[in-house]
């Protein structure tokens, strides 16, 4: 098992390329890394992990998507990106090679809570 990072650990570190081959976190693995990035919910089946925000304004919520893409794309590490309602933006995290999650999906995730305004209640 991949002991729990702190979120100042994961922000510092760099994600690295994966095409697969690398072991997904377990449930147990996740549940732990989760709790170092109380803003982000792991999915039921602990396959990825989520964030949500309910911006002011449709302008705010491009911005913060832009914003994090701008991070992902430094990262080379891709979340799915989601705006609904004009305002509200959801942003899901999983390594896509693996269909589960790795280190650098809570490494991009502590780095998108350096860049975003808090989320919604």
């Amino acid at each position: 098992m991949n002991p729990a990072l702190a979120a100042s650990t994961l922000e510092a570190k760099q994600c690295v390329p994966c095409e697969g081959g690398v072991a997904k976190y377990s449930q147990a693995e996740a549940t732990a890394q989760i709790a170092a990035l109380p803003a982000w919910r792991l999915s039921q089946d602990g396959t990825r992990i989520r964030r949500d925000w309910q911006l002011k304004s449709f302008r705010d919520g491009i911005r913060l998507i832009n914003t994090i893409g701008a991070l992902a794309e430094r990262e080379q590490h891709h979340p799915d990106l989601h705006l609904e309602n004009y305002r509200d933006v959801r942003v899901e995290i999983y390594t896509h090679a693996i269909g589960g999650l790795s280190e650098n999906d809570f490494i991009l995730a502590a780095k998108i809570d350096t860049v975003a305004p808090p989320s919604r209640n």
